[in-house]
């Protein structure tokens, strides 16, 4: 009868075993119910505000996630699925929410039958590799240098989108940057959207006014306005990343006076330093000089007289993007400057005013290597949502390029893998077969969920596309996202990325896995986060059966 033993902290919550797998499967399935009606065209838009009041409208799964303040651990781990999923290959971000909240419902039977849940995972980890062989069948190769199919593919992945409304336009901007920002080095291709490819968003004017400049754009004017020439045809571009004003002190510095003309003597010191500066940057004869850091009147006054349009404080990002555009090379002394280091690649520096504010264009360059996206609108609340329908665009072209290889979409492809896996599901052999199978139930929910946004009839639709896939192997029907009747994809052109395709089913499956692993749930509250609310640790989940899915999310 002795004392029982506290390991942990009065203050834990802690869930263990299976109270801990209901719960997370209820909040995924939480996560997976909130962004259900934004896939396919026929989608729905979430509009969300923010704690600063701000709204977002929009139907991408990941900016929607990313919205939302949770707080329960296998919430969030969903969350960081679709971050994952946009960071890798920047679409499907939905699908891959949908499926893995699908995964984990299905593997709930199988836990109240008390089967383990490595017996589960090791299901799930065979029909995954099955599941990848099956798409690399249904794959084909593409031709990148097709403009007209190019476009049809960016169109299919982005036609869920808002800005499917205005025709083949974001599929064009796409293609352009993409192509713009391609580095061949023979045997490997190099294709940095994030660094190179700038989207510019300027409200006003209308989105047929959106473009892809052969060159840089940034919101910057010159110097001294009114003195400073504000168009050069084929301009030699000198960029620094090096102050053109006296430098001062690094630390605290003391200088003794004991005359007059010392003090004197010490400001013409300080001007004969910004006028060597000078000196050696006119010396190679530039019409532009651009630099990250301050720039002095002095400075000023000396470029103006030689009559250089000089710009100051330019971030770094656009700094290394116009190096790229016109052929320069970013100097960090002065004194250092070589021919080579001039850019002459650009065919136009403009100042120019939009609206109130001034933007300044390195345009019409040779090769540019880097490009800006101009996108023009109505409101803020559209160009955000065509930036990042347009970077959803960019993530498909920049895939296909790199892997040029498609599947079939409108749920087709996750049909053929069901089906494929019922196939062979009579060669596993003992319990897995069980979980083996439900990975093949879990895929029908994209078809499924794609004819529900339809407001077709589910089950009727459903049927007929599974007896479609059961007529052929290598079958290319799935749901027409507009009508929510099934059709053959090959006629109706609508393809998705391999790369894409194979990520979603991967990052599902292998998070379906890593939440079922999860047996204990342990939230310690430090002392100083004693009764700090929800974000202390993981709400209590009572009884799986009658977890409300909402109280799972934080409101």
């Amino acid at each position: 009868m002795q004392m029982p033993v506290t390991v942990l902290n009065t203050n834990t919550k802690r869930e263990t075993g299976k109270k801990a797998q209901f719960a997370n499967i209820a909040a995924a399935k939480a996560v997976a119910d909130i962004i259900r009606t934004t896939l396919g065209p026929r989608s729905m838009l979430k509009m969300l505000l923010d704690p600063n009041g701000g709204i977002v409208l929009t139907n991408d799964g990941h900016a929607i996630l990313r919205e939302i303040d949770v707080s329960h651990p296998a919430a969030k781990s969903m969350i960081q699925l679709s971050r994952t999923q946009d960071e890798e290959v920047g679409d499907g971000t939905t699908s891959v929410i949908i499926l893995a909240g699908e995964m984990l419902h299905m593997a709930e039977p199988f836990l109240e039958k008390n089967i383990h849940p490595t017996v589960i995972v090791r299901g799930f980890a065979k029909a995954l590799e099955d599941s990848v062989k099956i798409i690399d069948e249904l794959a084909f190769p593409i031709d990148t240098n097709d403009r007209k199919h190019m476009l049809n593919v960016v169109n299919s992945c982005i036609g869920t989108k808002f800005t499917h409304r205005f025709g083949t336009l974001m599929a064009e901007l796409a293609l352009d940057a993409v192509g713009t920002v391609t580095i061949n080095h023979g045997d490997h291709k190099e294709i940095d959207i994030k660094n190179y490819a700038k989207v510019e968003k300027i409200p006003g004017g209308q989105i047929e006014d959106c473009r892809v400049l052969k060159g840089v754009m940034f919101n910057k004017d010159v110097v001294v306005p009114g003195r400073m020439r504000r168009r050069i045809e084929n301009p030699r571009i000198l960029l620094l990343d090096c102050p053109l004003e006296y430098k001062k002190g690094e630390n605290q510095t003391n200088v003794e006076l004991s005359k007059e003309e010392d003090w004197a003597a010490l400001l013409k010191q300080e001007e004969e330093q910004i006028q060597r500066q000078c000196e050696h940057i006119l010396a190679f004869k530039p019409d532009v000089v651009i630099t990250e850091k301050g720039l002095s009147d002095l400075a000023a006054h000396y470029l103006t007289k030689a009559g250089v349009s000089a710009i100051r404080r330019l971030r770094k990002t656009d700094n290394n993007r116009i190096a790229r555009a016109c052929g320069a090379t970013i100097v960090n002394r002065t004194d250092e400057i070589k021919e080579s280091d001039i850019g002459t690649g650009a065919g136009l520096f403009e100042v120019v005013k939009i609206g109130d504010e001034y933007f300044t264009f390195i345009v019409d360059c040779k090769s540019p290597k880097a490009c800006t996206v101009l996108l023009r609108g109505a409101s803020k609340d559209i160009l955000n949502e065509v930036e990042r329908n347009l970077t959803d665009a960019m993530g498909v072209a920049r895939n296909i390029c790199l892997d040029p290889r498609l599947v079939p979409g409108g749920g087709a492809c996750e049909m053929a893998v069901s089906h494929g896996l019922a196939m062979r599901a009579a060669t596993v052999e003992g319990v897995e077969s069980w979980p083996y199978k439900a990975v093949g139930v879990a895929m029908e929910v994209i078809p499924r969920t794609l004819a529900q946004n339809c407001g077709a009839n589910v089950i009727r639709t459903l049927t007929k596309l599974r007896a479609k896939h059961a007529e052929s192997t290598a079958c290319c029907w799935g749901i027409d996202g507009e009508s929510g009747e099934v059709k053959d994809m090959k006629e109706l052109g609508v393809w998705e990325p391999y790369q894409v395709k194979a990520q979603t089913i991967k990052t599902a499956v292998e998070s379906a896995q890593m939440l079922l692993r999860i047996d204990d749930i342990v939230s310690g509250l430090s002392k100083k986060d004693k009764g700090s609310g929800p974000r202390g640790g993981a709400p209590e989940v009572e009884d799986h059966d009658n977890v409300d899915s909402e109280r799972m999310l934080a409101e």
